[in-house]
């Protein structure tokens, strides 16, 4: 009976909820973001049409294919775009990310620029556009708004002297051609670099933003993001044309759009005239029918408790282990948890184009977050990864809770998708090691020696000023980050420990990278401040050489480059180890201070290292350079009982250390 009663109880309860899905999708319109992308242009391109001279050619459009003045091409999405909804006043939120070229083609001047928009439905092209009008307006008067609202964002490669400021630009404006906003335009957006942009538009802050990138100049220093706040819904109708524009005038130059991604979070239906009728038979249908569902929930709810009662189910014990990483990672403060698809996004789904560099356990991706209106970093873990999915969680652990001006600033993370993925802070000068061994300009001494006391300045924080002692344990030049004015951002804590700052070494397991590594770390796998200091010690002497830790010096294989600078000190002549790059021009008593204290912090004997402190006491000539022993001490180790260090290694010879002040 109570089986029978059951399967009546099912029946009711499918019966009722297929006719009411199928009643919702009668007459309730799906709602979804828009979505389109076209990474290639071709003749028969779906989502879009080509106007004027605009001609798809080779997977790219050229805007001006024909090689006259005052010409004008535009490349429209075909159908029109929902902006705000003017039944509730819901504005949209959208990104939007094309890719484009500029050449001169060796026309001195050259013009006029490039220009994407949203108009009006129905938006063409008035005549007289061409030249410094972009295709948009053929008026710089007052009334110019007669010819249709407008929003745009231009990139001018010349400058009109009557609506234009005196330089090239990228511009926000509103109905006309004068910019509400504007930041110069460097030389790179017209070189034949491929240009990045991101235009994006945030409803809640009523902001709209650009940013922008070169693919061969990634690190280029210089103004590349404007904003303006404005509310659309006060310059636009409540669906738009989108486009992108550009025009040639006297002076000439090429256009080419490479790529088009357009996303936005509102998608609305416009009325019909048979939704009248649909919702009679909605209602209709509506009170049957939610009458039976109503009793079928009821039943299907009673039926639910007494089975749960008898297996011992809870809700909380379902969730449990697939939120398990995520809980836990949010009873910290600080990052925040990013949605998988807004990373995506900001990544342009982690394109390669965007790839910073690739280490071991995954890639690191360059991306703009357009809510927070950041460019980030982000690191993306190998799905294969135990071990960098292990650190992944210790990184947002430790680092979550660090807050130092010479750490690298953890913005969020997401763990979604079985993927993990964590979002710095951008760092536009990348790595120390590529400027010291990567075919960048040299750093300047001034630079280099700002670097070390930087990096200083980190380790002692997280030895000595944090509430516990934090062993970073892959302390290298890779993982030593720089930003905008070479200031030393120190990152990658997935193999940092947390240790409480009266206990010596721990056993952690070996972990870190060959050339930076402790002797006695190597050996026991306890790791201490000590070894962090030895690692510390490697990358001074790396800034001081511009050589790699695990070089071949002077084509000897046996001799690494802590041994090399150590000979040098043995012959009175470590400042010939200094960067020949810098041809002479650096500081020479520094320049042996920092070559010597990295051969202090690199001592063999753990015991006979300065503390960080001591060290930075050194750099800052708050003390003496220490006297090393003009002869590298080798340290050796025994499995028979033998002398010991006060630290309790084992060890045949060392030499003494003399600091005072």
């Amino acid at each position: 009976m109570a089986s029978s009663c059951r399967v009546f109880l099912y029946g009711i309860l499918y019966a009722d909820l297929t006719c009411f899905i199928c009643l919702l999708m009668l007459v309730l319109p799906i709602a979804d973001s828009l979505y389109f992308q076209v990474p290639r242009f071709d003749s028969d391109a779906k989502d879009v049409v080509y106007v004027g001279d605009a001609e798809p050619s080779f997977g790219a459009v050229d805007f001006n294919s024909v090689v006259y003045c005052c010409r004008v091409g535009q490349v429209l999405y075909k159908e029109k775009v929902p902006l705000w909804d003017s039944n509730s006043g819901k504005l949209t939120d959208f990104v939007t990310r094309f890719s484009f070229v500029i050449d001169t083609q060796g026309f001195v001047p050259y013009g006029h620029g490039l220009a994407f928009f949203l108009a009006p439905v129905g938006f063409t092209s008035p005549l007289n556009s061409a030249a410094g009008f972009l295709g948009l307006f053929n008026t710089t008067t007052s009334d110019s708004s007669s010819q249709g609202p407008m929003i745009s964002v231009e990139f001018d490669s010349f400058s009109n002297r009557e609506w234009d400021p005196p330089v090239e630009h990228v511009g926000i404006n509103k109905n006309s051609l004068s910019s509400l906003n504007y930041v110069p335009w460097n030389a790179s957006l017209h070189s034949k670099d491929t240009t990045n942009a991101w235009v994006s538009y945030n409803a809640t802050t009523k902001n709209l933003s650009v940013f922008w990138t070169y693919e061969r100049n990634p690190n280029f220093q210089g103004n590349s993001s404007l904003s303006y706040q404005i509310d659309l819904k006060d310059v636009l109708p409540s669906w738009v044309t989108i486009g992108i524009s550009a025009s040639t005038g006297q002076f000439m130059e090429r256009h080419i759009l490479q790529y088009w991604e357009f996303r936005s979070s509102l998608d609305i239906k416009e009325k019909s005239e048979e939704a009248p009728e649909k919702v009679k038979l909605a209602v209709g249908l509506a009170v049957p029918l939610g009458v039976l569902l109503a009793g079928a929930m009821v039943a299907y709810a009673i039926w639910l408790r007494s089975h749960r009662r008898s297996t011992g189910e809870t809700l909380d014990t379902v969730n449990l282990s697939s939120n398990t990483i995520n809980d836990d990672l949010e009873r910290g403060a600080g990052p925040k948890r990013f949605p998988y698809r807004d990373l995506a996004l900001a990544t342009n789904n982690f394109s390669d184009d965007l790839k910073l560099g690739e280490g071991g356990f995954g890639c690191v991706y360059r991306g703009y977050l357009t809510r927070e209106q950041k460019v980030v970093a982000v690191k993306k873990i190998s799905r294969g990864s135990k071990q960098g999915k292990k650190e992944y969680i210790t990184e947002v652990k430790i680092i979550s809770s660090l807050r130092h001006r010479n750490l690298v600033q953890l913005i969020g993370w997401c763990h979604e998708k079985n993927e993990f993925l964590l979002v710095y802070e951008f760092m536009p000068n990348g790595s120390l090691d590529s400027h010291l061994f990567g075919k960048m300009d040299p750093l300047a001494w001034p630079v280099r020696y700002k670097i070390s006391l930087g990096l200083a300045s980190a380790l002692l924080y997280l030895h000595e000023e944090w509430e516990q002692c934090v062993v970073h344990r892959d302390i290298k030049s890779s993982n030593v980050m720089l930003d905008s004015g070479f200031n030393v951002k120190l990152g990658d804590f997935g193999l940092a420990r947390l240790m409480d700052h009266e206990l010596g070494p721990q056993t952690t397991g070996l972990a870190g990278t060959l050339g930076y590594m402790a002797p006695e770390y190597v050996r026991t796998g306890k790791a201490s401040k000590e070894s962090d200091v030895y690692s510390f010690g490697v990358v001074a002497i790396e800034i001081c050489c511009g050589r790699k830790a695990r070089d071949c010096v002077d084509g000897n294989s046996e001799i690494g480059l802590v041994d090399w600078v150590w000979h040098l000190h043995g012959r009175g002549e470590i400042l010939l180890g200094v960067d020949e790059r810098l041809k002479g021009d650096f500081d020479a008593e520094q320049a042996k201070c920092l070559m010597m204290v990295g051969l202090w912090c690199a001592h063999p004997d753990r015991s006979l290292r300065p503390s960080i402190r001591q060290a930075i006491q050194v750099l800052n000539f708050e003390a003496h350079v220490p006297n090393l022993s003009m002869n590298m001490p080798v340290v050796s180790y025994h499995a028979s009982a033998t002398p010991t260090s006060s630290s309790g290694d084992p060890f045949l010879t060392s030499s003494s250390i003399n600091i005072g002040r």
